[in-house]
């Protein structure tokens, strides 16, 4: 009975999904693979898969998957608000998408200024540099993340980003690889 009780409540949610109105297309997306791993001490968790970036006026939406297209996480974001759905359809609100991914990893992942990043530049409303890299690419230095701009596209805008964070206090080593497959903005 539960079981039947469980498809029922997803055909309800599929048709309420059908249901609603149409959204309108992104100002600007983007859609690739990336590879995150968290390395403290001996210990490292990594994690796989495909991501799609949308970004709406002020709002953005972060999807990650594995490889398969299973969902990992939903992220949606607005001023002031964030909230994050993981794959089981749990989820956590608040002020700060960084904060609650970080909360649902247990180790952070820069969320905030992934779209800025993407576009090859510094979050603006927040404090960051954009320098030349040791090797002459473009590098992006912003909340605590070096974000290294590695190939461009025939447009100029980053096709893969190596982003690193080093261990602090209690706080594991993250990188995060980010290969650009599409993208589409103005």
């Amino acid at each position: 009975m539960p079981l039947l009780r469980g498809c029922a409540a997803l055909l309800v949610l599929a048709l309420a999904g059908c249901a609603s109105a149409p959204r309108a297309p992104p100002e600007r997306s983007y859609s690739g693979r990336f590879v995150a791993a968290a390395t403290s001490g001996e210990q490292r968790n990594s994690v796989s898969g495909l991501f799609i970036v949308e970004i709406r006026g002020s709002q953005q939406l972060i999807e990650l998957a594995t490889p398969v297209g299973t969902t990992l996480a939903r992220i949606e974001i607005e001023p002031g608000r964030a909230r994050v759905t993981d794959g089981k359809l749990q989820g956590l609100s608040g002020p700060n998408a960084d904060g609650l991914v970080e909360q649902a990893l247990g180790w952070p992942l820069p969320i905030g200024g992934l779209p800025y990043w993407l576009e090859g530049r510094p979050d603006p409303g927040r404090g960051g540099d954009l320098v030349r890299g040791a090797d002459g690419g473009r590098q992006i230095e912003q909340d605590g993340w070096v974000i290294r701009i590695s190939e461009t596209s025939e447009a100029g805008r980053p096709r893969r980003l190596q982003l690193d964070r080093p261990a602090e206090r209690d706080q594991p080593a993250v990188s995060l690889r980010l290969i650009v497959d599409e993208q589409q903005s103005p």
